[in-house]
């Protein structure tokens, strides 16, 4: 690239040297430079997925909570966990975890938040965003 910029090289008053170069090589250049800024964003989400820092997510999931599945059902069974096995690791009874994910009860925040840890996600993964009033 180098050997194509046609530059030229001026000395401000403050005695800065400066370099002006037409506007192609310029947005060249700015185009070069957000291309290793991808690369460089692509390259640190793939270290943190290597070490377990975040998860990629099968679509089948994604689709899933797209549909309006119950989140607390979606990741139990992501995870592969039974409805007991589940209520054992966040310490609830299973049939108020039942309750839950069929939609006949709230779990109260500090309950969403043991569920999650349990489930290993956010509790924002867990609370369905509220309904657009229009």
């Amino acid at each position: 690239m180098n050997e194509m910029l046609n530059r030229q090289v001026i000395i401000a008053p403050s005695g800065e040297r400066m370099v002006v170069l037409p506007e192609a090589d310029y947005l060249a250049l700015v185009e070069r430079l957000e291309d290793a800024e991808d690369v460089a964003s692509a390259n640190a989400v793939l270290r943190r997925i290597a070490q377990g820092e975040e998860e990629l997510i099968p679509s089948a999931v994604v689709e899933r909570l797209l549909d309006g599945v119950n989140p607390i059902t979606v990741w139990r069974e992501h995870r592969g966990l039974t409805i007991s096995a589940l209520a054992d690791k966040a310490g609830l009874s299973q049939s108020y975890l039942s309750q839950i994910e069929a939609g006949k009860r709230e779990g109260r925040i500090g309950v969403l938040s043991k569920l999650a840890r349990a489930l290993s996600v956010d509790l924002d993964d867990l609370v369905s965003p509220p309904e657009a009033v229009e």
